[in-house]
């Protein structure tokens, strides 16, 4: 059982990391709102279990993907209790086979860990080398359930919010999936 705050609609009064800075900054400098808890440290989907009941939504998983040569990079969001499945991923963009992409380029690329995988690392590809791609179920929620940044840091934010005012902010665009 992990220990989780009461639900707050502000940022935090102090940050753990550059991103999740940024993150919250950007988010009030948007006027999206949103809904956050505090956590004990939490790295597995079946730890979020709890987060999704305290937040009443479901939480996305997010992961670093790469080709093999480790040249294209792909930040895919989907349900978190659904399975992924590479050779779907991939026939459904049209790319060669994709794997997960090693810890060190997460945190190179995207300033997070292993665990911390968010939408909110857009806005350190600056360079756009990383596609976002959302499967289409997730892409349908209300509700978009993610990390700040942080293993600690959960967030409750309409999903029309992410696609259509964040992504836009860091010149990304979602590749919508149905996998």
């Amino acid at each position: 059982m992990i220990k989780i705050s009461d639900i707050y609609t502000y940022p935090p009064s102090s940050f753990s990391s550059v991103l999740q800075k940024q993150t919250y900054t950007v988010l009030t400098e948007l006027h999206i709102p949103f809904e956050r808890v505090q956590t004990d440290e939490v790295i597995t989907m079946d730890d979020c279990a709890q987060i999704d009941k305290k937040l009443d939504m479901k939480m996305v998983k997010t992961l670093f993907l790469c080709n093999r040569q480790q040249s294209q990079f792909y930040l895919f969001i989907t349900g978190g209790d659904k399975p992924f499945s590479s050779k779907n991923f991939s026939a459904a963009l049209a790319v060669p086979r994709v794997s997960f992409a090693p810890a060190e380029m997460m945190f190179s690329m995207l300033d997070t860990k292993i665990g911390a995988a968010t939408v909110f690392s857009a806005l350190y590809d600056t360079g756009n080398k990383v596609r976002i791609v959302i499967d289409k179920d997730t892409a349908d929620q209300k509700w978009y359930g993610c990390s700040d940044g942080t293993t600690t840091g959960y967030l409750k934010i309409g999903t029309e919010s992410i696609i259509r005012t964040f992504l836009p902010y860091t010149h990304h665009a979602a590749d919508i999936i149905g996998v």
